[in-house]
């Protein structure tokens, strides 16, 4: 399907996938540190590590040679995914966490507890749902089945 939300999710739809990348954006690097903290297979860990690095979101480097081990060090496009994983879990903390937020971002500089925001990079006006519209971008490909039915024309 030519749509990056529907590509973006068949990398990142398998349930552990999302939650190895949160621990990588955290600072896990190894294996046995990854599924320690996670109580996930190590089979399925395994594969959804190859997959991350398939991908290119990760790169496996080995730190170990006898026996060969490796640490799974995001690449530039897997750190890219930290303001979505800030944003969800801001959602997470105001939708589904009743006790408040079990993790907090502080901001290094200021001290503060951090509140990512979206914002436009042409004026710096917060951004809202409905503040936008979507249109045909240049990867469109005439025949494609328009995601909004007013793109339909």
């Amino acid at each position: 399907m030519n749509c990056s939300v529907a590509q973006s999710l068949e990398i990142m739809g398998e349930w552990w996938t999302p939650l190895i990348l949160r621990d990588a954006l955290m600072g896990i690097t190894r294996f046995e540190q990854f599924q320690t903290r996670l109580g996930v297979a190590r089979n399925v860990l395994a594969q959804r590590l190859d997959s991350l690095v398939e991908h290119g979101l990760m790169e496996r480097v080995p730190y170990q040679e006898r026996p060969v081990r490796h640490e799974y060090l995001l690449t530039p496009m897997g750190r890219e995914l930290w303001p979505t994983f800030q944003m969800l879990r801001q959602w997470g903390d105001k939708w589904l966490a009743p006790g408040g937020a079990p993790v907090e971002t502080v901001h290094d500089a200021c001290g503060h507890v951090l509140q990512a925001r979206l914002e436009c990079t042409h004026c710096d006006e917060p951004l809202r749902g409905r503040d936008q519209t979507l249109r045909h971008g240049p990867g469109w490909v005439v025949g494609d089945t328009p995601l909004v039915p007013e793109l339909a024309g």
